[in-house]
């Protein structure tokens, strides 16, 4: 099994060249056990770590048995925050993208009329939130009647948010002939009688169950009075050094706080938590990806489904009080088998939070002492270089991927009767590009945007200067970003 390729998987050339495209080597443990089983179409229950690559493994067999001519949506995807809605329908599109699989994300505090727009289109995956589902299914917006494939993500944080009547109702309204995947790093009684109630003969994969958190994290701990924190945090990062790192905190008042204290103190960083706006929220986390600041302070509105690489460090402000919490924090550190420390500071009145964390994760953390000054101040030099160099900006996942595609800007819609098809014939009359190079196409109100594949997009845009659509000369460009 260790030398097992997706080449290995009965999976086409499109889903193989983009899987080559995005990075991704040999199949993680999840991704062996999941991916064969789901393509024969097997109803699954899947409880695994975080980090383990679970959305690969039910992204590339649902990619692979999507029919793309078909319009209704074939695959639901659940998930329990819009910040994994949004990263899972990134991580699918991109599985999907040279085999021209359009996928779309529902979630709250985005405008419901452009979810609608979206939606009218044909769409073969959708990523939801429940509520935002759910709100679409009974405006009668989706049409959910050719589902095929339906996953729920993160099920036990589904049930700890309160989602799992919604997830029912969802359940209650869709194609009952469908293929049910279940993941989830516990099971708790709840989403078992779930399981029970609306799958079919569920097989049921423990990977890596009998260990709570990766064997590449180091955790420490650090007893201190509450008011001295800050004071600790500064001689930890400075000690510490840190790449990147998280800093999760209980309140988003305290975010707030210690962002702008280290602010004043020249510290790349920026604060994450549920106040903001939607797009703030998107946004920041889309700069801290690409590595424009070294610090996330947050609460733990990103513990869950935010996946960053090469961040070395998350720093536990404060305890958790839910002892869940503290195995989602770290798995934000040490993905895609890298090293990483957990580093975590208890005052009294955590102790007991503290000690709940220990025995849930089933061993005893180590309590460290605290760097002296002379340490501190021997470390400190090297992290004030660090943090006052220019920053290096993050590759994304898919930025190999994209160098064989161009996106581009067609100046016509649908309020021109602009169609799929206007499209496809007048840059298929361009010599030297086939329907193959042609990739998704999405039409809007005003404008269109259309992949161009196989590195033939200047070709299409320089040709289409010189042609009409539908016997209208459009404006052609590259696509901004």
């Amino acid at each position: 099994m260790n030398n097992f390729k997706f080449s290995d998987f009965a999976i086409g050339d499109d889903i193989l060249n983009a899987i080559d495209k995005l990075g991704f080597k040999n199949p993680s443990k999840v991704q062996q056990e999941v991916i064969p089983l789901a393509l024969k179409g097997r109803d699954l229950i899947v409880k695994s770590q975080t980090g383990s690559g679970k959305t690969a493994a039910f992204g590339i067999p649902i990619c692979e048995k999507i029919n793309i001519e078909e319009r209704k949506p074939q695959v639901l995807i659940l998930t329990p925050t819009r910040e994994l809605c949004v990263q899972v329908k990134e991580d699918i599109s991109n599985l999907g993208r040279l085999k021209r699989i359009k996928c779309a994300a529902i979630f709250g505090k985005q405008p419901y009329e452009a979810q609608v727009r979206a939606l009218k289109q044909r769409t073969h995956i959708i990523v939801g939130t429940p509520g935002r589902t759910l709100d679409h299914l009974e405006r009668g917006s989706v049409d959910f009647t050719g589902i095929k494939y339906f996953i729920i993500d993160e099920a036990d944080e589904m049930l700890k948010l309160g989602f799992i009547e919604q997830v029912e109702a969802i359940i209650n309204k869709i194609n009952i002939n469908r293929i049910t995947m279940l993941f989830s790093a516990t099971i708790p009684q709840v989403i078992g009688n779930i399981c029970n109630k609306y799958m079919i003969d569920p097989l049921i994969l423990e990977i890596d169950s009998s260990k709570i958190t990766a064997d590449n994290i180091t955790h420490v701990y650090y007893e201190i009075d509450e008011t001295k924190k800050y004071d600790l945090l500064l001689k930890i990062l400075y000690f510490e050094n840190p790449k990147s790192g998280i800093i999760f905190c209980s309140t988003k008042e305290r975010v707030g706080n210690i962002t702008s204290r280290l602010k004043k103190q020249h510290i790349p960083c920026e604060a994450l938590h549920g106040g903001m706006l939607q797009n703030d929220r998107l946004s920041t986390i889309d700069r801290f990806r690409r590595g424009e600041f070294m610090f996330l302070v947050t609460t733990d509105v990103a513990a869950r489904g935010i996946d960053i690489e090469n961040i070395t460090h998350i720093i536990n402000y404060d305890v958790p009080m839910e002892k869940e919490r503290y195995v989602h924090r770290i798995g934000r550190t040490a993905r895609a088998g890298e090293n990483g420390m957990a580093v975590t500071f208890v005052s009294k009145n955590e102790a007991k939070f503290f000690s709940a964390v220990e025995e849930y994760i089933g061993f005893k953390i180590d309590k460290v002492e605290i760097p002296t000054e002379e340490a501190v101040m021997i470390s400190k030099e090297a992290f004030l270089n660090s943090i006052n160099s220019k920053p290096k900006l993050k590759k994304s996942k898919s930025a190999e991927l994209n160098k064989s595609i161009t996106k581009i800007y067609i100046g016509a819609g649908k309020k021109k009767k602009i169609r799929p098809v206007d499209i496809v014939g007048t840059i298929t009359s361009i010599e030297g590009i086939s329907p193959e190079d042609i990739g998704i196409i999405d039409i809007q109100e005003n404008f269109s945007y259309v992949d161009i594949l196989n590195k033939k997009g200047l070709i299409v845009i320089d040709a289409l200067k010189h042609k009409t659509l539908k016997g209208k000369t459009v404006r052609v460009q590259k696509a901004e970003k």
